[in-house]
């Protein structure tokens, strides 16, 4: 009988042990094992294989001598055969310690050993020392997880979940499950859509969250929620995105933005001593429009100091008509100190011009205060030296620094030296690696003006409650009214955000006519909300946390690919699968649809 959940040392048919977890204590103790085959060295007629479990690695032995009957088995073995071995713990002779190994002072040599499975040759090694093009680990993602980095990715992911889940528990959240067909809802993205084969020409959509559900859930008297929730949208997409993706989603009735913030900051602390990293409660908080001033972003890296100064105000009477102007058509010119750079060559600034335009600035503007006491710059003749004095007193500009300037609407400006920031902190190593930079971003807008659709839309989503203070503005001025929303920040990635929700279908109704939406438009939306909402509803607010985005940055990786079992490539396609593949005519036919795309594409 085969034993599953079983005991450390309890024996089985194929394992007392895990590979990794022995050491001098397990001396003399009589072991089964079984793993993979991960290096074979003959020296000389005695074999050391090292072999691996998802726990790490462990040294097997055999000497004709000693083992006669297993010697024979080992040298017919090669990497990734999959093998259980049954041996006595023996400490290593001291001068082969190995303390790169948690097991590093002890082998086995087997008595018995089986072969389970072999393997053909592998498409690449499984090594963390080894670099492997991307897309070919995609392609054997199986043979990829074996490696160390990504099954400790994984394990990591496993070890946070866990923590959020148990701390939720403890908090008296219920973990409930909302749908994944829905009906197709104007959220910022594009739907993914999946065509209904009993309702001719209708289609389902996958959520891109459970927003709705969440909301109905407290209405319905669940009153803590949460979910590991798997959300889709249909976008671009880069490093930090996929087209399915994982969010933990806690929506709390009866609560204010002060409690949500709270828990998620106690969720958030068990989260990353998961990762053996301690922080701790009491986050800074700045407003979104202090966070846009100061650092160009709603999403700061706090961990080294190079903030935004305005001159605006210098500039707007300045003979430099193309900044003037900028200020009198209600834009904005901002600049950037950047110390010590003075030096830089004439190919060096071109570069960073280039940069800047390609982040959306019509051009860049900078001064340059020589370290021999000389100013140059392109723009000086524009200015007057009280201008100049009052520009390098604002900049706190010293001999080595050049000062950068951008005049353009608010967004690009922001967007662009807020980019340049963040170029010179990794260029010059102002970044301080060591910290964990966490904080609040708070009152951010409620709504923003899109020039292609020539009306507002929503910074968060529909659902979130505006500021008391400005919910007058909603008619009147509704790119100035503030919504009760935040985000956290990491080492300036946003982690997550949320926000209050409606919970009046009157002010519901009003946010909606604000965003342009008929009453009928919202019924079709919507109604069944706005339904839901007349019948007793709670105050709430919640919050999301990209789940992916939250493993990546603590096992310190770039991609979220690397922290998600099977992800998509930059083209939303598995290479594992193939997936998506082409659909069957028979398939087409019953999902009533016929396609006009050439079947060679």
């Amino acid at each position: 009988m085969v034993t599953i959940n079983h005991r450390q040392g309890e024996m089985t048919k194929f394992r007392t042990h895990w590979c990794g977890r022995l050491n001098k204590e397990n001396i003399g103790e009589q072991v089964r094992l079984s793993g993979w085959v991960s290096t074979v060295r003959d020296l000389g007629g005695i074999i050391f294989v090292e072999m691996r479990d998802k726990t790490g690695f462990f040294q097997i032995v055999a000497d004709p001598e000693k083992n006669p009957e297993s010697h024979k088995i080992f040298s017919q073995l090669k990497d990734e055969y999959v093998i259980t071995i049954l041996g006595i713990i023996t400490e290593r002779p001291e001068d082969t310690y190995n303390p790169n190994l948690a097991t590093g002072a002890v082998e086995v040599y087997p008595e018995n050993i089986e072969i389970l499975s072999k393997s053909k040759l592998l498409p690449f090694m499984i090594d963390d020392s080894q670099e492997v093009n991307e897309d070919l680990r995609m392609k054997y993602r199986y043979l990829d997880i074996r490696r160390p980095k990504t099954i400790n990715n994984l394990k990591l992911r496993h070890d946070v979940v866990t923590a959020a889940r148990n701390f939720l528990n403890k908090n008296e959240f219920m973990e409930v499950e909302t749908p994944i067909l829905i009906k197709t809802t104007p959220e910022g993205a594009r739907d993914y859509l999946v065509p209904s084969r009993v309702q001719a020409g209708k289609f389902y959509a996958l959520p891109q969250s459970p927003q709705i559900f969440k909301q109905l859930l407290m209405v319905g008297g669940v009153d803590r929620y949460y979910q590991i929730a798997k959300c889709f949208r249909d976008e671009d997409l880069r490093a930090d995105r996929q087209p399915e993706f994982t969010q933990i989603d806690i929506e709390m009735s009866f609560v204010e933005q002060e409690d949500i913030i709270q828990l998620t900051e106690g969720l958030l602390i068990d989260a990353f001593k998961a990762a053996n990293i301690e922080i701790t409660p009491n986050f800074p908080r700045i407003t979104y429009q202090e966070a846009m001033s100061r650092f160009g972003s709603d999403r700061p890296d706090t961990r080294f100091v190079l903030e935004l100064f305005d001159v605006s105000e210098i500039m707007a009477e300045s003979s430099f008509a193309a900044f003037a102007d900028t200020v009198k058509d209600g834009g904005t010119v901002r600049a950037l100190c950047v110390k010590g750079i003075s030096g830089y060559s004439r190919k060096e600034m071109d570069d960073i011009r280039n940069m800047a335009v390609s982040f959306g600035a019509k051009g860049l503007a900078w001064i340059t205060y020589n370290l021999d006491g000389t100013v140059k710059s392109p723009v000086m003749k524009f200015l007057t030296e009280e201008e100049m004095n009052a520009i390098k007193e604002k900049a706190n500009a010293q001999a080595g620094d050049i000062v950068f300037f951008v005049a353009d609407k608010h967004k690009i400006v922001f967007d662009v030296l807020g980019r340049l920031r963040l170029h010179f902190g990794a260029r010059l190593g102002l970044i301080d690696e060591s910290k964990h930079a966490l904080l609040w971003v708070t009152d951010f807008p409620m709504f923003e003006y899109d020039e292609e659709e020539g009306r507002y839309t929503s910074v968060h989503h529909p659902f979130t409650t505006p500021n008391p203070e400005d919910i007058d503005k909603m008619t009147s001025s509704p790119g100035e009214c503030r919504s009760i929303a935040y985000d956290v920040v990491y080492n300036g990635t946003e982690l997550g955000g949320g926000s209050i929700r409606i919970h009046s279908p009157e002010l519901q109704q009003n946010v909606f006519k604000a965003l342009g939406l008929s009453e009928e438009e919202a019924n079709e939306k919507f109604g069944f909300m706005i339904e839901a909402f007349k019948y007793g509803t709670p105050p709430h607010g919640g919050l999301a946390l990209g789940l992916d985005r939250l493993i990546a940055l603590l096992a310190k990786t770039d991609s979220i690919r690397e922290v998600i079992a099977f992800p998509k490539n930059s083209q939303a396609k598995c290479l594992m699968t193939n997936a998506p593949a082409i659909a069957s005519e028979i398939q087409l036919r019953e999902l009533h649809i016929k396609l006009n795309t050439p079947k060679n594409k």
